[in-house]
């Protein structure tokens, strides 16, 4: 498997990839050298000896055994949040993001968020993290970088080295497993990540949380204090915004569109599936059209969906068929830029025949369902339950079971549900009599509010 369970102190373990697993440059340099030391030269003719310019055999990945022991100690972090039966993934490539750079202490890399097109602006920055910043560590330029002064970027970065220093030395103390480094607060992380000059207006309604993120914005944007507002009114916030009607929308499968079509949203643990209709909408000229204006509305609704619930992993898009050639094309364009807007990362194939769109969705959190929501106590999350006159048909064959081993004649006592007991002395009372027949037992049944709709109990 090439991978390692991690006790990081939760109820399931970690994983962690062997890809994930970082060791110090000098201690890979001396591995790689004792295993081509190890490794005996190829026999006369074998290989890619004796052949001139033939390409060098590649290095020979390294085993999870060869970085990782049992009982060693190592510093994680978490590449994605255990989510409901899964454990969390985790790496040891740490990353510490900062409003605009990112640290990435492990790996000796610059780099630059692809949303800054410029390429002089491209080619300053990475010149100025290249002079700035120490020898072997990586740092990622993020959007917000763009037209960042020197000043700033060096403030920024020096914080972040603290940081680590300081994450560093925490591990030299701790014991373990133990929390070495909690990220922001979710108003701090929201401002430090999303909060942009392309933002109108970020309103806050706590006072606590309000001052935070004026003094995070002073230190690390002062440029934007102008546009944080408090909110003090008697209405609830999430009610002045329409924010309770978005949360109790984002919670339905079923989302409708202007037009009059609706689109489906299907969330499982191995794939989420949406399902484009054209519901009510028939359109003005012919059935094309209709479907075209359909799916380009979609396009637009799918993607905020996915942002707003934040739905990771792979996607399966379903939409409405569409003959020409040409129109499948509009709808593959118009879901890939809609998609651009994403500051998650996405990848999108091109639409089959069959007017299905594969996607992928970086999950790093859990998704809004997830987090807002339980599986079903009732149906223990299948989303169904069996129905009455199947789970009869089930009472029965346990009946016949029971009376063929306890000799003829007596009682049959059964509890059920009162649902169940009304179809028994119903629809299905001839059943009962005939199943009385065939055992030569009497059946009797009694109705127990508290039963499950699919318990019963049979005593003979």
């Amino acid at each position: 498997m090439q991978a390692a369970f991690v006790d990081i102190g939760l109820d399931r373990s970690a994983f962690l990839f062997v890809s994930d697993v970082y060791n110090d440059i000098a201690d890979l340099e001396q591995m790689m050298k004792e295993r081509r030391e190890q490794t005996p030269e190829a026999g006369v003719g074998g290989g890619n000896a004796g052949r001139e310019g033939a390409r060098p055999d590649r290095e020979t990945p390294f085993q999870i055994d060869e970085l990782l022991h049992e009982g060693q100690h190592i510093m994680v972090q978490i590449a994605k949040e255990p989510v409901r039966n899964k454990g969390a993934r985790v790496t040891c490539h740490v990353s510490l993001p900062g409003r605009h750079l990112v640290l990435m202490p492990t790996v000796n890399h610059i780099g630059i968020s692809r949303r800054i097109e410029d390429r002089e602006e491209r080619e300053r920055l990475k010149c100025l993290i290249q002079e700035l910043r120490p020898a072997n560590l990586g740092f990622i330029s993020r959007t917000v970088s763009e037209g960042a002064s020197r000043e700033k970027l060096k403030a920024e970065m020096d914080f972040l080295l603290k940081l680590w220093s300081e994450i560093r030395l925490k591990m030299e103390k701790s014991s373990c497993p133990g929390l070495l480094y909690r990220d922001l607060s979710v108003p701090l992380r929201a401002v430090r990540d999303l909060f942009t000059r392309e933002v109108d207006r970020l309103v806050v309604d706590s006072e606590d949380a309000y001052r935070d993120i004026e003094d995070f914005i002073q230190a690390f944007a002062p440029g934007l204090k102008d546009s944080v507002a408090h909110y003090a009114d008697p209405e609830p916030i999430f009610d002045a915004f329409g924010i309770e009607m978005e949360i109790s929308r984002a919670l339905g499968n079923k989302i409708w569109l202007k037009s009059g079509g609706y689109i489906v949203i299907e969330q499982t643990e191995a794939l989420t599936t949406i399902d484009v209709n054209t519901g009510s909408y028939v359109g003005k000229r012919n059935l094309e059209e209709t479907i075209l204006k359909t799916n380009l509305e979609a396009v637009k609704e799918i993607a905020y969906q996915l942002r707003f619930r934040n739905i990771g992993g792979l996607i399966v898009i379903d939409f409405i068929d569409m003959e020409k050639k040409s129109n499948r094309e509009r709808v593959f364009i118009g879901l890939r830029e809609a998609l651009g807007k994403d500051k998650v990362r996405t990848s999108i194939l091109p639409m089959s025949d069959l007017g299905l769109i594969e996607m992928t969705r970086k999950r790093t959190r859990a998704s809004l369902n997830t987090l807002l929501t339980e599986p079903c106590f009732y149906c223990e999350g299948r989303g169904t339950l069996k129905s009455r006159q199947t789970i009869c048909y089930e009472l029965f064959r346990d009946l016949e079971r029971e009376c063929a081993t306890s000799g003829e004649g007596g009682h049959v006592h059964v509890l059920v549900n009162p649902e169940v007991d009304a179809v028994l002395r119903e629809e299905e009372q001839e059943s009962v009599i005939e199943l009385e027949k065939r055992t030569g037992k009497r059946i009797i049944i009694v109705p127990k509010k508290n039963f499950h709709i699919e318990q019963y109990e049979i005593s003979v």
